[in-house]
C-alpha cells in the first residue's frame, strides 16, 4: 500500500513539472487573465481524467498536457487553443457536458471543443466510416481552423507514444497519418510536423528500412557535421563583413524524404547526396525582405557554383500554404551538391509554424488582398459544399489537392491564379466559375488554340472559349486534377443521369404493364438485382439508353417464377468456396486474432515473401489478399478500410516448392556479357528460377527488371548483395510495381 502512495506522489510531482513546462511554452502569447483561464482548464482536465490511464500505464492527464504543449510550442497557438487542447477529450470521455464547458469558458472554446468531439471517431481503429469522419473534421474549417490544428497536435502526440498499442492499431493509425494527416500538415504549412508524422508512420509501417536509414545517418553524423562546418564558415565570414545579421546552420533531411528519394531514383543510401540542407535565416525589415534574400543568394553563388535548374523562387510567388523561401543547389567542397534555403525570420516562422504564424503576421500588417492560404481554405469550403458527394471520393479528391505543387496562371486581364501542378485548361475554366467550366469548349494559351486537356505551365496566360450548347462529359474526369472541377463535373453528370433516369422510369412502367407485371418497389428492386445494378436509378438509366429490351424483361418474368434461383446460386458458390478452403492445405500465412489457416492470395502490387511484415485485407470479390505493410497501397487501404484489415503473420513452417515471386531492378553500365553474368548468378549460385526478364539500354546505361522465385527475404537480400558485387552494376533494388491502383473490392 505504501509503495502505491509513493507512486501517486511521484506522479503528482511529474504532473506539476509538466504543467510548469506548458506555462513556459505559453509565455510568448500570454495576456492578462490568460494564466488563470489555463489553470481552470488544467484543473478541470485533471479532475475529469483522474481515474484514467493510458496504454503505457501513465496518468491520462499527460496526454492533454502534451497536446497543449505541442499547440503552444510547435504550432504557436494562443490561450484559447491551449485551453481547448487541455479539454479536448473531456466531453467525450467523462461526464462533463458542452453546457458545463460553455458556463465556465464561453462560446468560442465550446465551439472548438464541440468540433473536436464530433471528429473523435477518426481515431477509432474499428470504425468503418473513417472517410466520413475526416470529411466532418474538414467541415470545421468553415467554423474555426484551430480545430484541425489541435487535432494535428493530438495526432502527433499519439504517434509519438504509440509503442504500447496493438500492432494492427499501430498499422492502421500510422497509415491514416501518412495518407491524410501528414499531407494536411504540409498544406497548412507545418513542415516540421509533416516530416515527423511521415517519419513516425514509416517507423511502424516499414520498420526495417526506417532502422536501416536511421543507423546509416548516425554512422555518418560526425563526418556530415564536419562538412557542414567547412561549407558554412566562408558564408558566415562574408555575411559578417557586410553587416548582415543571419543564422546559418545545417538541417538534416527526414528519414522518409531520404527513402522517397532512394525509391524514386532507385539508388542506394550512399548515393543520396542531399542528406541535409543549409538554411540561412536573415534579420530583415518587411520592405527589405526580398532584396536581402537575393543579396544573400548572390553572396553564396559567388562562393559556390549554383545549378541553374535547381533555383526555386517562393519569395516572389509564395506557395499556396504561405511558404516563402529561396532554394538553390550549389556545388560544395569535394564535388558534392548542397541545397541552400534562404529566408527571413518572418518567413522561417511561417515555414515552421504554418497557419498560426501566417495569421499572426497577417493581423500585424494591413493586407488588402486575400492570402493564398485563405483562398485554399475557401476552396475546401467549396468542395465541402457538395453534400451528395461520396465520402471516399471526397477524401481521395481532397488528398489529390494536398501535396500538389502549384503553377501560376494569368487571366487575359493579368490576374494571377494558383492551380495544382498538372492542371489543365478545363481546371482553369472551373476555377474562374462553374458555369464557364461546364460550357468550356477549348482555350487559348498564350494566344494559341489548345484542347480542354492541355496541361498548363507556370506563367501561361489563358483565355477560355465557351458555347451554350456544351455540357460536361464523362471523359472530362480523366484529365481534370482540381477537386473543384471533379466535384462540379460529377454533380452535373449526376443531375443529367437523374433526368435520363426519369424518362427510363416511365418507359419501364409501360413495358411492365404490357408484360402484366405489377409496377411496385419490390418488383423494381428484383429487376435491378436480376440485371446486377447497384440501385434502381442505374436500372432506369439503362432502360432509357436502350440497354435492356423487352426480350430481356420477358426473361426476367420467367425467372420471377423461381424467386430463390439467385439465392440458391449464391449459396452454392459460397458452399463451393468453403469446400475449396477445407480441401486446400494452407500453411504459409496465418490470419486473424486466432491465427487460423484461411484461404488467401498474395497481392500482385507488392508480392510479399516470407520475412516481410504483412497484413490481410478482406476484399468483397476476391477473398483475402496478403499485402506487405510497406506496400504502396497499404496506407490507402488502412486509412479507408481499417475495419477490413486482418492480422497476418508467416507460419513457422512455410513451404512453397515453386518459391515466392519477387522483382529486382538492376541498373549498371552496359557491357558485353553483363546479362549472362547476372543470369549465371541467379541460376547457378542461387538455384533460383526466373519468371520474366526485360532489359533496356540507352546511351550506355543498362536497366533490367527481373521477376524471380525466391524462398524468403533472407535469400532475396543475399541475392541482391551478390548481384551488386558484379563488375559494372551500380544498383540493385527490390522492384515494386508502378501500377498502384487499389482494389477495394
Amino acid at each position: 500500500m505504501e509503495e502505491y502512495v509513493i507512486d501517486i506522489e511521484a506522479e503528482n510531482k511529474e504532473i506539476r513539472k509538466r504543467y510548469r513546462a506548458l506555462l513556459r511554452a505559453c509565455k510568448p502569447t500570454l495576456q492578462r487573465g490568460d494564466k488563470k483561464e489555463i489553470r481552470m482548464a488544467f484543473d478541470l482536465a485533471l479532475e475529469s481524467h483522474k481515474k484514467m490511464r493510458r496504454k503505457s500505464g501513465e496518468p491520462y492527464i499527460f496526454h492533454p498536457i502534451a497536446v497543449a504543449q505541442i499547440a503552444a510550442e510547435e504550432i504557436g497557438l494562443g490561450t484559447t487553443s491551449i485551453v481547448c487542447a487541455l479539454l479536448h477529450d473531456v466531453v467525450e470521455d467523462t461526464d462533463i457536458t458542452l453546457e458545463d464547458i460553455e458556463a465556465q469558458f464561453g462560446k468560442k472554446v465550446t465551439r472548438i471543443i464541440d468540433g473536436l468531439t464530433k471528429i473523435s471517431g477518426v481515431f477509432d481503429p474499428n470504425s468503418s466510416v473513417q472517410a466520413e469522419n475526416f470529411r466532418k473534421m474538414l467541415l470545421t474549417l468553415a467554423d474555426d481552423v484551430r480545430v484541425i490544428l489541435i487535432k494535428l497536435a493530438d495526432r502527433l502526440h499519439n504517434m509519438r507514444t504509440m509503442e504500447f498499442m496493438d500492432r494492427h492499431k499501430q498499422l492502421k493509425i500510422a497509415s491514416e497519418t501518412s495518407y491524410l494527416y501528414a499531407p494536411l500538415a504540409h498544406r497548412l504549412g507545418l513542415y516540421a510536423i509533416k516530416s515527423e508524422l511521415e517519419d513516425l508512420s514509416m517507423k511502424y509501417t516499414d520498420p526495417d528500412t526506417y532502422k536501416f536509414i536511421a543507423r546509416k545517418l548516425n554512422e555518418k553524423k560526425a563526418e556530415r557535421e564536419r562538412y557542414i562546418a567547412d561549407f558554412v564558415a566562408p558564408i558566415r565570414e562574408i555575411l559578417d563583413e557586410q553587416g548582415i545579421n543571419a543564422d546559418v546552420f545545417g538541417r538534416p533531411k527526414s528519414i522518409h524524404s531520404i527513402w522517397t528519394k532512394m525509391r524514386k531514383k532507385s539508388i542506394p543510401f550512399e548515393e543520396v547526396y542531399d542528406l541535409f540542407a543549409i538554411r540561412v535565416v536573415i534579420d530583415a525589415v518587411d520592405e527589405k525582405e526580398k532584396a536581402e534574400c537575393w543579396k544573400v543568394y548572390s553572396i553564396i553563388t559567388d562562393l559556390y557554383r549554383p545549378n541553374p535548374d535547381r533555383l526555386r523562387d517562393w519569395v516572389s510567388s509564395p506557395k499556396a500554404n504561405g511558404y516563402e523561401s529561396l532554394h538553390t543547389t550549389v556545388m560544395g567542397p569535394k564535388g558534392q551538391w548542397v541545397e541552400v534555403q534562404i529566408r527571413t525570420r518572418r518567413m522561417n516562422e511561417i515555414a515552421e509554424k504554418g497557419f498560426a504564424a501566417h495569421w499572426k503576421y497577417k493581423e500585424s500588417k494591413d493586407s488588402n488582398s486575400d492570402s493564398s492560404l485563405d483562398q485554399w481554405i475557401q476552396k475546401v469550403r467549396d468542395i465541402l459544399g457538395n453534400p451528395e458527394q461520396n465520402a471516399l471520393d471526397f477524401v481521395n479528391e481532397f488528398k489529390m489537392n494536398l501535396f500538389s505543387d502549384e503553377v501560376f496562371i494569368f487571366t487575359p486581364k493579368g490576374a494571377l491564379l494558383q492551380l495544382p501542378n498538372g492542371a489543365t485548361a478545363l481546371d482553369f475554366a472551373f476555377e474562374i466559375h462553374t458555369d464557364i467550366g461546364a460550357t468550356c469548349i477549348g482555350a487559348k494559351v498564350n494566344h494559341k488554340l489548345v484542347p480542354l486537356n492541355h496541361k498548363l505551365q507556370n506563367g501561361d496566360q489563358v483565355e477560355i472559349l465557351t458555347s451554350p450548347k456544351q455540357r460536361p462529359k464523362e471523359d472530362w474526369l480523366n484529365f481534370v486534377v482540381t477537386a473543384k472541377a471533379r466535384s462540379k463535373i460529377k454533380s452535373s453528370l449526376k443531375e443529367e443521369k437523374r433526368k435520363v433516369a426519369e424518362d427510363g422510369k416511365e418507359i419501364l412502367e409501360r413495358k411492365l404493364k404490357t408484360l402484366k407485371i405489377t409496377y411496385n418497389s419490390e418488383n423494381i428492386h428484383k429487376i435491378a438485382t436480376y440485371f446486377n445494378f447497384q440501385n434502381t436509378q442505374d436500372l432506369f438509366f439503362n432502360i432509357a439508353k436502350g440497354q435492356i429490351d423487352t426480350k430481356e424483361l420477358k426473361e426476367f418474368a420467367e425467372h420471377r417464377k423461381q424467386p430463390e434461383h439467385k439465392i440458391n446460386q449464391f449459396n452454392a458458390h459460397i458452399s463451393g468456396l468453403t469446400e475449396k478452403i477445407n480441401k486446400k492445405e494452407i500453411d504459409e500465412v496465418l490470419i486473424g486474432d486466432e491465427l487460423q489457416k484461411i484461404d488467401y492470395t498474395f497481392a500482385k502490387c507488392c508480392n510479399p515473401i516470407p520475412g516481410d511484415d504483412v497484413f490481410g485485407f478482406l476484399t468483397v470479390n476476391a477473398g483475402i489478399k496478403i499485402h506487405r505493410t510497406s506496400c504502396p497501397n497499404a496506407s490507402k487501404l488502412m486509412a479507408h478500410y481499417g475495419y477490413r484489415i486482418l492480422k497476418a503473420r508467416w507460419s513457422s513452417t512455410v513451404k512453397n516448392s515453386v518459391g515466392f515471386l519477387s522483382g529486382l531492378k538492376i541498373v549498371g553500365i552496359d557491357d558485353v556479357g553483363l546479362v549472362n553474368r547476372i543470369t549465371t548468378v541467379i541460376y547457378q549460385e542461387y538455384n533460383v528460377n526466373i519468371r520474366s526478364i526485360s532489359i533496356s539500354s540507352e546511351e550506355g546505361i543498362f536497366e533490367g527488371h527481373i521477376m524471380v522465385y525466391v524462398r524468403d527475404i533472407q535469400q532475396l537480400n543475399s541475392l541482391i548483395k551478390t548481384l551488386k558485387a558484379i563488375s559494372g552494376i551500380t544498383g540493385v533494388s527490390r522492384y515494386e510495381y508502378e501500377n498502384q491502383e487499389v482494389n477495394k473490392d
